[in-house]
């Protein structure tokens, strides 16, 4: 192996100053040979250099006129390849051509000046002496930029996409349950076609995006039509009532010869009760125990008080919620559930406390439950009672409209839409403008639809919830979690990490996060980018570096393991680009999970495919003195049942004990 060392360099500049100087030499000759009559006039002769000169044209080096030029040139061009001088990205390869250019031109075309007879002897050789020597400095010169220019420059890549390419799964792979959506990808300087192929969608997909990112349009609207092409029973929340609905339907419209008889579409929409659906989401068929009125009171509450999330488990935030669970379970226990709605369980809330308590404490299920009421009111402790009674009234008190108690006391459809025997497809019509009001109702539909359809030996079933983070359902986690076994696909979307922590604790949108086998997410910033970015495999990219000093100039050229999707990156997506991982299934192994693409839509098609949809159908045609009515039958029904309760209580001696009394001091 080779040292290079300081007397390597210093020997290696001598050989290269005597190949020059030898050029330089042989030209000298050559000219003072060629115009000998210039130099006899100038007086520049003389018997030595006259013998001298004899002798060298005895070895042939001056025969013909070009053979002395040229070989003083390939010396000269020797010496240039070995120049070593500081490199420099300045330079270009366009100037040292121009200087090489130009001076072999005049050095190989000023022998055609002798040739002019106009000029003196003298005049002719000044002027060839003149040119061939410029162009010999001009070749030198040419040559010197040349060797000192940087043959590889830095990569003019400013944002290091090129780097950050890499390659992603250009095959379609696809099985009973895969979702899968065409793109476009960058690879180097290529653009090439590939698939972002879910396999494994049973294992919960998280879809991410900014408000413009295109998530709805390129990623969500084409689940829903692969879903029902294939069939499946399907759940929608429509945040932005009736755009998914109004392609749900249609789609189910397309395809419904795919779907077993009896498959029908169901639809709910608080804002407008003529396109809506009956459906009671505390229906007792579905309330199995006490646990299930628990669960479902604690949906409505924490979704209607987002500061009680991060307080659970609190007396003053566990109370308002066994009150309500202990009105419903009541409802359900109650002539075998025939009063077990929504509507029943608010008005039954607002009986007088003395009335209220009695007719709860003859259901001895949920004495443990409606005790520490009971013993307020019997203590007289009336502010700490009122807090927790009016915990429960104020916010239920937003949801007790006419409209919202025609459609939560039906009996349309039950929410088991994965029913072997009648699958359904639903979609749950949510309204912005109304946000507040309407997010813990459906908070409690989604929750209870994820109680009913996460059993075994059901009707394969999907549910995509567009915006997720705008309800409060925590029994999706168990459904992404465990609904793989049950053949159920969960899609949730959701504009941010932070919005879903706004609506869960920091704990649960962790493990909403963290559990989601396939994630792809549009333009999104912050903490979100960042944790995206991190799940993501690393690759080898380039990395070059410039060294410039007064001696030399070097590049660096090395190869690193860096981040495939920086933070950076994931944050300037544009519309219709996602990043993201899939999940496979161990008999179809997918080696390139991670994906940064386009997604590809047949714009024109989808427009024209829109053009075509029918309006969603009138269910029943009814007036607002219909829907007054149904509330007034519903305050009815609760007054009949405490009414009779109460008869039957004061009546009874034996149960005389149950009558619930305040103490008098």
């Amino acid at each position: 192996m080779t040292m290079h060392t300081g007397e390597n360099e210093q020997g290696l500049k001598k050989v290269i100053d005597m190949t020059r100087m030898i050029a330089i030499a042989v030209l000298l000759i050559h000219c003072y040979y060629y115009c000998y009559v210039a130099f006899e006039a100038w007086q520049l002769t003389s018997k030595i250099s006259d013998q001298v000169l004899k002798d060298i044209s005895h070895t042939g080096l001056l025969n013909g006129f070009m053979k002395s030029k040229l070989i003083a040139l390939a010396f000269l061009l020797l010496s240039v390849l070995g120049v070593k001088g500081r490199k420099s990205e300045k330079l270009n390869y366009r100037t040292a051509f121009a200087y090489l250019i130009t001076g072999l031109f005049l050095y190989l075309t000023s022998g055609f000046i002798l040739y002019i007879n106009s000029l003196s002897a003298t005049a002719l050789a000044a002027a060839y002496i003149s040119i061939t020597g410029t162009g010999f400095i001009l070749i030198l010169t040419g040559g010197g930029l040349l060797t000192r220019i940087i043959k590889r420059k830095l990569k003019s890549d400013v944002f290091n996409k090129g780097n950050e390419t890499f390659p992603q799964e250009e095959r379609l792979v696809t099985n009973a349950y895969s979702l899968n959506l065409p793109a476009r990808y960058k690879l180097k300087s290529q653009t090439r076609n590939s698939w972002i192929n879910f396999v494994n969608a049973r294992r919960g997909i998280l879809i991410m995006g900014s408000p413009g990112s295109g998530k709805s349009y390129f990623v969500v609207e084409n689940f829903i039509r692969q879903i029902i092409e294939r069939g499946m029973a399907l759940f929608v929340f429509d945040h932005k009532f009736p755009e998914l609905s109004t392609l749900t339907y249609n789609c189910f419209l397309k395809h419904r010869n795919k779907y077993p008889r009896g498959t029908a579409y169901y639809s709910i929409n608080f804002t407008k009760p003529e396109l809506s659906h009956q459906c009671n989401p505390i229906h007792p068929a579905t309330l199995l125990n006490l646990t299930s009125a628990i669960e479902s009171s604690r949906s409505l509450l924490l979704s209607m008080n987002r500061t009680w999330v991060n307080k659970q488990g609190d007396f003053f935030i566990e109370s308002p919620i066994n009150l309500l669970a202990a009105v419903i379970w009541f409802l359900r226990k109650y002539r075998d559930g025939m009063y077990c709605t929504l509507p029943h369980a608010i008005e039954l809330l607002h009986v007088e406390y003395e009335k209220l308590f009695t007719v709860l404490n003859t259901e001895t299920e949920i004495s443990t439950l409606i005790n520490p009421f009971i013993q307020l009111y019997k203590d007289d402790d009336m502010e700490t009672l009122g807090n927790q009674v009016v915990s429960v009234k104020i916010p239920l008190g937003r949801i007790s409209s006419p409209e919202f108690y025609y459609i939560l006391s039906g009996d349309d459809f039950s929410l088991d839409i994965n029913n072997p025997k009648a699958p359904k497809i639903f979609c749950l019509g949510n309204d912005p403008q109304s946000q507040e009001a309407l997010a813990p109702l459906m908070s409690l539909y989604v929750d209870r639809l994820n109680k009913i359809i996460n059993q075994p030996g059901r009707y394969p079933c999907a549910q995509v919830c567009d915006e997720f983070a705008s309800i409060r359902a925590t029994s999706v986690m168990k459904t992404i979690a465990t609904g793989r076994s049950n053949n159920i696909i969960t899609v949730i979307a959701v504009q941010d990490y932070s919005q879903l922590k706004l609506m869960y604790s920091k704990e649960e949108a962790e493990v909403i996060f963290n559990i989601t086998g396939n994630i792809i997410s549009g333009q999104v910033s912050g903490e979100t980018a960042k944790l995206l970015s991190d799940r993501f495999a690393k690759t080898f990219q380039e990395r070059e570096s410039i060294s410039v000093n007064s001696g030399d100039t070097s590049i660096s050229r090395s190869k690193q393991l860096e981040v495939a999707v920086p933070a950076s990156t994931i944050s300037s997506l544009s519309s219709g680009e996602f990043v993201g991982l899939v999940a496979d299934n161990p008999d179809e192994l997918i080696e390139l999970k991670t994906f940064h693409a386009m997604v590809v839509n047949d714009h024109a098609a989808i427009s024209k495919e829109n053009q075509n949809y029918l309006p969603l159908s009138i269910i029943r045609k009814i007036d607002q003195k219909e829907i007054n009515t149904i509330q007034q039958i519903i305050k009815q029904d609760v007054q009949d049942i405490v009414d009779a309760v109460m008869e039957e209580v004061l009546n009874d001696p034996g149960k005389a004990g149950l009558v619930v009394k305040e103490r008098k001091n």
